[in-house]
């Protein structure tokens, strides 16, 4: 049977679609006063965010220290522009001093329907997506920081001698694959979690081998944290964040011998977006080749880091991997044209660990 591309293109932030953002809160007792005027301020700051369209801030009738913020924007990568800023890092402070927790979802919106659509905006030029989106219901995530030169080595066995975290997260999520990589004092660590994302990396924090290996790294770390400080802990994780923009991915029986590699790509200032969306264009072309070897390919892009993780068929060296979905020199000069460190870049990186969570009886 024919898998069709929609199918094999699971994720995607280029597709031009209108993106819906849900923000669930659950606040500090006696703080939604303090809360709602930080929304105040936040609002107007937001509304001249480019791709911008509107929210709606909402708080339970059945109890008042949960609330919801809704935004619309007219892509996602507008909206990962602001989230990954400093300055959204910056706004969103005053909210987070008030929240006990918050979890973001993003949805691209599919149908809009009932009488407020009937009719809609003379102008208005968001998009919907075109139709479902097929996987395997995995969520990906990265996180990425970088070290201290000369401390490379000992990070790398830091990183790679503690023990895997139990799998079981609870009844609806499960840690699925943690794999971490290098390329000179870049760490970047990948995870695949089936159900709730947000659960999993508490769970993954919480773990006393984690939070052991955690503490020490802290000294080679360029940027300092305070795991054990609620609000420095979130400000590291927003700032490391490295988000998956594109997954695509070849469904069926899978071969016995699978390598995993990932290639970071230093996009020139400004240009970030501009690389993840030109390897999405690649990763869709290549992957209707019926004899390519590579499964899977997920990009992350953040700022103007981006990281392409590639799940290959046997051995895969680094020219292949780096020359992966390229149709000749003209689509290399292209790249190289974005690339900072061009021709050199793209790095492969080096895998430290790969930890795939036991199969389940």
């Amino acid at each position: 049977m024919t898998t069709t591309l929609s199918e094999r293109v699971s994720q995607s932030a280029f597709d031009g679609s209108m993106l819906r953002v849900v923000l669930l809160m659950d606040l500090h007792e006696g703080t939604q006063q303090r809360f709602f005027e930080a929304y105040e301020r936040l609002r107007h700051d937001i509304a001249s965010v480019p791709g911008h369209l509107g929210d709606q801030l909402c708080q339970s009738f059945e109890n008042p220290s949960q609330w919801l913020i809704t935004s619309e924007w007219e892509s996602a990568p507008q909206y990962l522009a602001w989230v990954n800023s400093e300055a959204h890092a910056e706004q969103v402070k005053p909210l987070g001093a008030c929240a006990r927790s918050m979890r973001p979802l993003k949805f691209t919106v599919l149908r809009e329907t009932g009488r407020r659509y009937d009719a809609p905006q003379a102008g208005f030029g968001a998009r919907l997506q075109e139709g479902p989106r097929l996987g395997e219901g995995v969520v990906r995530h990265a996180l990425t920081f970088t070290v201290k030169p000369g401390s490379e080595g000992k990070v790398a066995e830091l990183l790679s001698s503690y023990s895997s975290p139990a799998a079981h997260v609870d009844d609806h999520t499960r840690l699925l694959r943690t794999s971490l990589f290098m390329h000179g004092n870049r760490v970047v660590r990948a995870v695949e979690v089936q159900g709730d994302l947000t659960a999993a990396l508490r769970h993954v924090s919480e773990q006393p081998e984690v939070r052991a290996v955690e503490h020490a790294i802290n000294p080679y770390l360029e940027q300092d944290r305070n795991l054990s400080d609620p609000e420095s802990a979130r400000m590291f994780f927003m700032r490391a964040g490295l988000p998956a923009v594109h997954h695509v991915a070849e469904h069926g029986p899978q071969p016995d011998r699978i390598t995993r590699h990932a290639l970071f790509y230093p996009a020139k200032p400004g240009c970030g977006p501009l690389v993840a969306r030109f390897l999405a264009r690649q990763d869709e072309r290549a992957s209707k080749i019926p004899t390519s070897p590579v499964l899977s390919s997920s990009i992350f892009q953040r700022d103007d880091v981006v990281v392409r993780l590639l799940d290959v068929s046997g051995p895969a060296d680094g020219r292949f991997a780096g020359g992966f979905g390229m149709d000749g020199p003209r689509d290399a000069a292209v790249l190289d044209r974005l690339l900072a460190g061009a021709p050199q870049a793209p790095h492969p990186m080096d895998l430290i660990t790969d930890r795939r969570a036991p199969a389940q009886s």
